[in-house]
């Protein structure tokens, strides 16, 4: 085997003249380089071993967009691969291509928004904007609907994984080519022209990863140079108990130092030459614990913590302009935590303890069945020290499928348009936008999208005309969150109170706020029954007028709402609800209301 310098970079790199190949494949006895610039000879251009697993060669005439593989020998055996760092392929079980990562980003100054100042849109971009019975979406049909979220109000995309996954149809979360881009969607190029295009909305991008587990099926860095151990996946995957997931036995090996570069570069990636503004990780739970447990050290993998810490610590940014969030659902405060503090250092979480009992009252069929206790939780629950450590939603992908269904859905099944349908999911909108946490929606959730989520079937457009109330309330209810009249800051601030619940009637009420007063304390008032109050009476934090921002019962938002006479009111000296002032209030059925005081 002939030594070469060590080399720094893998896969296809790009040089003033040729291109090098840099691959880690520490089990080949030889390895070659094969494409469309030797005519695909397996045996042309052989890569010299540098002593240290990795195997490099440069040749001249290969050139950007030039396809390749390679090709490598162990005990005598062929084995052909595509890169593991491959950032472009014809498919994921085609060749790799020679990616040109020129791009022309213009003027892009974009800064991520505060974590208090976020509103999330969870997308899906081989349904989002896509036709029944043809090929899945793409980034380019995806830009063209990009005004239409600006108009919306949303700031934050967050885009379900996007690399080279098996076939054309797919959620995302079976990555056969990390560092490539979905062939279906567009490739590398049209998804940096997707960001770009966000950037210049003042959308910021979020992206899905998954990192708990690869594949499993068009896998080619399985047994990538030929060695594996119990049958399993070799160089870039335990061979042990430990890799066992949901998903296949394709848990990497977090505790080998190539397999910890190769995450840690994707996600540098995705952050630096994608310019992503975010990462939100699928199911951290499976990459810290085999099982996806709490409390269960015997089945702990400890590399797998300290990979999510070091990552975090690389990338920590201290103007917040790149963030990353956790799927990890355990209720673990430790995620959230800074890793000085042995946390996981994750700015964020999608919350568990909000979404399961919001929906579970919002889907009740009986009235009586609704546990304000569980909601009045939900709105209070929080991780460590802010308020904005965890994502809120009634929906998300997950939420969506696997058996459950849209809210509206589950509401009315087979009916989502029905009268219930569109209270109490708008009353859940309602709570999502007001309670303290980092608010998110699925996509079409905002025109009232039904049935149940799957990769082909795309969103109904057509229901943003038929829905436009429900669409206009949606608008109002991120206007109020992000405090876009200067009228509700208190619904981006850390406190909150509720100081109202109402067992019998099933009535909630909470104070929002950031510093309080005129202009920042917000009143949110949740009825959760199908009837309708008048002159009911809450406590308030200050005296005077208060001014109802938000009705969701109004006849604007859908014909068939009551249009209930919900107005202003005047709070005065009364002891109520632990408050010094109280003033009477009415509300519609499954109806929220919202007030505050002019500054």
């Amino acid at each position: 085997m002939t030594m070469t310098p060590k080399r720094t970079g893998k896969g296809a790199l790009i040089l003033e003249k040729g291109i090098a190949f840099r691959v880690w494949a520490p089990h080949a006895d030889q390895v070659f380089v094969s494409g469309t610039f030797n005519g695909w000879s397996k045996t042309a251009h052989p890569l010299a071993g540098e002593g240290n697993g990795y195997w490099s060669t440069e040749v001249s005439h290969a050139k950007k967009a030039d396809q390749y593989k390679y090709i490598l020998i162990h005990d005598g055996e062929e084995w052909i691969r595509i890169d593991p760092y491959v950032r472009e392929v014809t498919s994921s079980i085609g060749n790799g291509i020679i990616h040109d990562p020129d791009f022309d980003w213009g003027v892009d100054e974009f800064r991520v928004p505060p974590l208090h100042e976020m509103v999330l849109y969870e997308m899906h971009i081989g349904t989002f904007n896509d036709q029944p019975g043809g090929p899945p979406g793409s980034f380019q049909s995806a830009i063209e609907k990009l005004p239409y979220l600006s108009d919306l109000g949303v700031n934050v995309i967050e885009i379900m994984p996007a690399m080279e996954f098996a076939g054309g149809f797919s959620w995302g979360y079976n990555p056969a080519h990390l560092f490539a881009i979905e062939s279906d969607y567009g490739g590398p190029k049209a998804f940096k022209e997707f960001v770009r295009a966000a950037h210049e909305r003042g959308l910021a991008v979020i992206l899905d990863v998954v990192y708990n587990h690869f594949g499993p099926s068009d896998l080619d860095i399985w047994q990538f140079d030929g060695w594996s151990a119990e049958g399993k996946g070799g160089i870039y995957f335990y061979n042990d108990w430990r890799s066992e997931t949901p998903w296949g036995e394709t848990r990497p090996d977090y505790g080998r130092e190539e397999v910890r570069e190769y995450i840690r570069d994707n996600v540098l990636m995705w952050l630096n030459d994608y310019r992503v503004d975010g990462l939100r990780w699928d199911m951290t739970a499976y990459i810290r614990n085999v099982y996806g447990n709490d409390n269960d050290p015997e089945h702990d993998i400890p590399e797998g913590w300290g990979l999510m810490q070091g990552i975090n610590d690389v990338i920590r940014d201290p103007q917040g302009r790149k963030m990353t969030i956790a799927e990890d659902l355990k209720d673990n405060p430790f995620l959230t935590k800074d890793t000085a503090d042995g946390g996981a250092g994750f700015d964020a979480q999608w919350d568990a303890g909000f979404v399961h009992p919001v929906r579970e009252a919002l889907i009740a069929s009986d009235d009586q069945a609704r546990n304000v206790e569980a909601v009045r939780d939900a709105i209070l629950h929080r991780y460590n020290e802010s308020a904005f450590e965890r994502v809120i939603y009634t929906e998300s992908h997950d939420e969506v499928a696997n058996g459950k269904a849209r809210v509206p859905e589950e509401i009315s099944p087979g009916d989502a348009g029905s009268w219930f349908a569109k209270k109490r999911s708008t009353l859940g909108a309602a709570i999502v936008f007001t309670a303290p946490g980092v608010p998110m929606i699925f996509q079409g959730q905002e025109f009232l999208e039904d049935e149940w989520f799957h990769d082909e079937d795309p969103i109904d457009w057509s229901k943003k005309e038929i829905y436009k109330g429900i669409l206009d309330l949606y608008r109002d209810l991120i206007r109020l969150r992000l405090n876009s009249a200067g009228l509700t800051r208190g619904l981006c601030g850390q406190h909150v109170d509720v100081h109202h619940v109402n067992r019998e009637d099933r009535i909630i009420a909470f104070h929002r706020w950031d510093k309080t007063g005129p202009g920042d304390s917000v009143i949110v008032v949740l009825n959760m029954v199908n009837r309708s109050h008048h002159q009911y009476q809450i406590g308030f934090p200050n005296r005077g007028v208060w001014k109802i921002r938000f009705n969701s019962d109004l006849i604007g938002y859908d014909p068939d709402f009551s249009n209930h006479p919900s107005s202003d009111t005047v709070a005065k000296e009364s002891e109520k609800d632990r408050m010094s002032f109280a003033g009477d209030i009415s509300i519609g059925p499954y109806s929220a209301v919202i007030f505050s005081q002019d500054p």
